[in-house]
C-alpha cells in the first residue's frame, strides 16, 4: 500500500527555486466590494452643508398629551410588602391547629371512658370474699398441711431414698407443702377478691 518503496527520496536535481514558494494573489481590481443587506445609513454631513432653521409644527402638544393620557391604560399599583405585624391573625392560633388539638382531645376522652368502663367491667366480675369463707378455707388449708407434714415424715424415717418412687413421693409432698403455705398466705390479706369469670378447680 503506498508509495513504492524509494519513492519518496528527495531528488537533488529538482530543488525549489528563488520565488517559486509564493502565494499568486487575487489583482485588487477584482476584488468585490462587501454587499450590505438593507439600506445605508445616511452620509455624515459635511463642513459646508447648514441645517434647515425656521421649522413650525402645527401639532398641539398639549391636546394630544391630553388624549394620550385619556386613552392609555391606567397603571396598575406597584406591590407592596406586607408588614405580618400588622395582619389581623397575627399572634393567634390557626383555626386548623385548634382543629387538630379538639379531635386529638376528644380521642383521649373517648379512650380514657373506655378504660374506665373495662375497669368498672372488672369490678363488677369481682366479689369480696365474706370473713367467715376467708377463715373456713384458712383452717382447712392448715388442716391439709398437717396431714401432708405427717406423710412427709413418715417419708423422711425410711432413711435412705433408695428407690425413685420414694424419692418422687417426697418432692411431691415438699411441692404440695410449699403450694399449701403459700395460699395460706394470700388468704391472710385483709380483703380478699374472688373472680366470678374464672373457671372452677373444684370437680
Amino acid at each position: 500500500m503506498g508509495a513504492a518503496r524509494g519513492t519518496l527520496r528527495p531528488d537533488p536535481a529538482n530543488i525549489r527555486k528563488k520565488g517559486t514558494g509564493n502565494p499568486i494573489l487575487v489583482p485588487k481590481t477584482e476584488v468585490g466590494k462587501m454587499n450590505r443587506a438593507g439600506d445605508k445609513k445616511p452620509a455624515v454631513p459635511k463642513r459646508d452643508e447648514k441645517p434647515i432653521h425656521g421649522l413650525v409644527s402645527d401639532k398641539n402638544f398639549i391636546v394630544a398629551n391630553a388624549v394620550e393620557n385619556i386613552l392609555a391604560a391606567p397603571k396598575l399599583p406597584a406591590p407592596k410588602e406586607q408588614d405580618m405585624l400588622k395582619k389581623k391573625t397575627y399572634g393567634k392560633v390557626p383555626k386548623y391547629v385548634t382543629k387538630i388539638k379538639q379531635e386529638i382531645e376528644d380521642e383521649y376522652n373517648l379512650v380514657r371512658e373506655m378504660q374506665i368502663e373495662e375497669q368498672n367491667e372488672r369490678d363488677r366480675q369481682r366479689m369480696l370474699m365474706p370473713e367467715e369463707e376467708r377463715q373456713e378455707l384458712i383452717a382447712a388449708l392448715k388442716k391439709k398441711w398437717e396431714v401432708l407434714m405427717r406423710d412427709y415424715q413418715k417419708e423422711s424415717h425410711h432413711g435412705k431414698l433408695d428407690t425413685i418412687g420414694k424419692k418422687s413421693r417426697k418432692e411431691t409432698l415438699e411441692a404440695e407443702m410449699d403450694q399449701v403455705e403459700q395460699d395460706i398466705k394470700k388468704l391472710q390479706k385483709n380483703y380478699i377478691f374472688i373472680d366470678t369469670t374464672a373457671p372452677s378447680t373444684v370437680w
